[in-house]
């Protein structure tokens, strides 16, 4: 087993997409609307290929994607609550599988478009409206007219088994990167960080991996040591790879503080 190596020069190829803030509860959102945050992958439709955040090439059957338009979609390939593990494997593989037909895709956004939120979003219904897909759904909106719609619909999707809720600004033009005017709600904050660095236990994981040292988007490094199964320990994920941690607040040097693993992103 490779360990214990460290790379100073890593980047991840993201694509410039629109990216949530974390809500905070100070915010007005009166006004806004909210959809279920799907916990998928995420799929860029760029008008001729379907590639994921990392701007990976995705092999979907050709049916997946017959009648998908020259224009450009922002969405979640998804298949049900807690299925994540399922909708990675399925989706990245190279060869496409029949369990692509367990899997829809949930437009939630239509990039580099004019006008406000709802307009782009109709561009979307009205093309598949009249070019239709089985596979393709719009994900729904709800009006927020006060704080307990939303506390009662982030309830409802924790019932359910969801992974939390998107608040968004309707009102809004499109624009990439993170924004005050798209929000995550999720009971648990969590993050992603790119690892750089391999770092070997001690103790009982004399012989296996002991942190790992993530860098994350804002630059700050720091070492993950929590939440590994000895599997993952024995078998590290390698340098270059994005993984996810949940963690509560930060100190006074912005490290994510209680950190713990929760699991590997392959897109």
């Amino acid at each position: 087993m490779a360990l214990f190596f460290f790379c100073s020069f890593c980047q991840a190829n993201d694509l410039d997409l629109q990216k949530a803030r974390s809500y905070t509860g100070k915010e007005d959102i009166k006004g806004w609307v909210m959809s279920e945050k799907l916990d998928g992958i995420r799929g860029y439709w760029d008008g001729r290929r379907l590639l994921t955040r990392k701007g990976l090439t995705l092999h979907p059957p050709p049916w997946f994607i017959k009648n998908f338009p020259a224009f450009e979609l922002d969405g979640e390939l998804w298949s049900k609550q807690g299925d994540f593990e399922f909708v990675q494997s399925v989706v990245l593989d190279a060869e496409p599988s029949s369990g692509w037909e367990k899997i829809n895709y949930h437009i939630f956004e239509v990039p580099n478009q004019k006008g406000a939120f709802f307009q782009r979003l109709d561009m979307a219904k009205e093309w598949f409206n009249f070019h239709p897909n089985p596979y393709v759904r719009v994900l729904e909106q709800t009006l927020i007219e006060n704080r307990p719609d939303l506390d009662r619909f982030f309830l409802e999707v924790e019932s359910r088994g969801g992974e939390g809720v998107i608040v968004k600004n309707p009102n809004m033009p499109y624009h990439t990167g993170r924004s005050a005017y798209v929000l995550k709600v999720k009971k648990d904050r969590d993050m992603e960080g790119l690892i750089i660095g391999i770092n070997k236990g001690k103790g009982k994981y004399e012989n296996a991996m002991g942190s790992l040292t993530l860098k994350l988007e804002n630059g700050v490094i720091f070492k993950l040591g929590t939440g590994f199964t000895d599997l993952i320990r024995n078998n590290p994920p390698a340098v270059g790879t994005t993984v996810t941690f949940k963690y509560h607040g930060f100190s006074k040097n912005a490290v994510p503080k209680f950190a713990s693993f929760l699991r590997v992103r392959k897109d």
